[in-house]
């Protein structure tokens, strides 16, 4: 694999590490902070728009500037953002924050550095690769997110052992996510200066592919929605509430979920070889989709953890499958503009849902969140199919029978 692959990778994974503590941690600091689910939810809500308009701002400009200059200067906002979190204890401060920085409460990439990692990996593998290169990518991000989300038990064990309180524990924690900013930063260094992309005097902007990416956004957009209910900060939440887990629990049962993801993306690629891009990601959905359907109906908590595991194991197979796809329906000088706007949709679709969902957590433990999010990702699922089962990426087509 390239070098500057190999960069991305270590960057993704450092990035995914911080995220994936964070996702846990920020729920129970707002709550200590005397914040209500509703005003979490708003914060998670805003999150997501911030980082939505800036991905857009970021994708259709990235064929005027170096990736390495970007990305750079995204690693700055994520250490700011780190800091301010860790200081800041007002509510409308704190939505500033979540407006302007990078705090992701998805426990998923949904940030600026999304649609020019996947330029720069498409740029640098070769098209019959291409999957089994974001499958990689995934991987690394999901496998390092789960790793994170172990280390969000760190306060409640030092407020054990070392006497230290949690309300000083866990803004600690938000010091260290700038300090991932400042490695990945270092990391981001070694990237050739020179420009990346393919047009680099131009907007990077969609042409042939405009009609396709475009029905994809809004398919996206609708599986997003659907997500905004379920991010990983607000779906602790609930079981925060419903079952009185402890944040120590939480963080292990996240680690196993994101484990069994990381491990799905590598068999997601050799499932796309045999039966294609779209029919991967609609036939590992499904199943996925109708745990969440489920859950709400369980009063155990052995049977919750037990969905959830095989949730996690078939809910991100579409990840890297997604993100192949798009890449290879469009052309070269399209790709960051159709990651941007194929990704953009979806931070913004998935924006409106968080603060819904905090109202009814406030409301009701039933897990109405789970209830809409699950009926709505079996929707998109069954569009997408119709809509797009034809469509085939050109090695797809290669591979038919004549």
């Amino acid at each position: 694999m390239h070098t500057t692959v190999h960069r991305l990778l270590l960057a993704k994974g450092l990035r995914a590490f911080a995220d994936g503590f964070v996702s846990l941690l920020l729920p129970l600091h707002l709550l200590q902070l005397g914040f209500t689910p509703f005003q979490v939810g708003c914060i998670a809500t805003t999150t997501l728009l911030g980082s939505g308009l800036l991905t857009l701002l970021v994708g259709a400009h990235a064929g005027r500037h170096a990736w390495r200059t970007l990305l750079l200067a995204a690693c700055a906002l994520m250490a700011a953002t780190g800091l301010a979190l860790a200081s800041l204890t007002g509510f409308w401060p704190l939505l500033l924050v979540a407006f302007f920085g990078t705090i992701n409460p998805s426990g998923g990439d949904v940030s600026v550095f999304l649609p020019l990692e996947h330029a720069v990996v498409t740029s640098r593998v070769a098209p019959r690769e291409r999957t089994a290169g974001f499958a990689r990518y995934s991987l690394v991000g999901t496998l390092s997110g789960a790793f994170g989300a172990l280390a969000a038990g760190v306060p409640a064990v030092a407020a054990q052992r070392l006497g230290i309180p949690l309300g000083d524990a866990v803004p600690a924690m938000f010091v260290a996510y700038a300090l991932v900013a400042g490695l990945a930063a270092l990391v981001y260094r070694g990237l050739p200066r020179g420009q990346e992309g393919p047009a680099t005097s131009q907007r990077s902007v969609l042409g042939p592919s405009r009609r396709n990416v475009l029905l994809l956004a809004g398919l996206f957009s609708i599986d997003a929605f659907a997500g905004g209910f379920l991010v990983q900060s607000l779906l602790a939440l609930w079981l925060f509430q419903r079952f009185g887990m402890s944040l120590e629990t939480a963080g292990t049962l996240f680690f196993w979920t994101g484990t069994l993801a990381a491990l799905s993306y590598l068999v997601a690629a050799r499932i796309a070889d045999r039966i294609g891009l779209v029919r991967t990601m609609v036939f590992t959905h499904l199943p996925s989709s109708i745990c969440l359907l489920v859950l709400p109906f369980c009063s155990d908590v052995t049977w919750v953890i037990a969905l959830l595991l095989v949730r996690g194991a078939l809910s991100q197979m579409d990840v890297p499958t997604r993100s192949s796809y798009v890449m290879a329906i469009v052309t070269p000088p399209e790709r960051a503009a159709a990651a941007s706007v194929t990704s953009v949709p979806r931070s913004l679709a998935a924006a409106l849902s968080p603060a819904i969902a905090g109202y009814l957590l406030g409301a009701s433990t039933f897990g109405w969140p789970l209830l809409a999010g699950g009926a709505l990702k079996i929707a998109y699922d069954l569009l997408l199919l119709a809509m797009f089962h034809r469509i085939r990426p050109p090695e797809e087509q290669a591979r038919a029978p004549s």
